[in-house]
């Protein structure tokens, strides 16, 4: 697990509150991800000024990604 800021610099921990809506678009966006494609989904509030961006990585898919995410995942592979 990787969890980056809008800068690329990685962060530890983090608290995610969702309402029940979001969750449940969360988890939709989680069901349709296809790792071999290296594609993300993004996951906004009612009012679109929050975001959370979702993708899943593996060592095949990493070329999909910027250097900033590829650099940050580099050090588990």
């Amino acid at each position: 697990m990787r969890i980056l800021d809008k800068s690329g610099r990685t962060l530890n921990s983090i608290l995610l509150m969702l309402t029940p809506e979001e969750a449940e678009e969360l988890i939709g966006s989680l069901e349709s991800l296809d790792p071999s494609q290296g594609n993300h989904s993004h996951i906004n509030d009612i009012n679109y000024t929050r975001e959370i961006t979702v993708a899943i990585y593996t060592p095949d898919n990493l070329k999909f990604f910027s250097q900033d995410v590829r650099k940050a995942i580099e050090t588990e592979y």
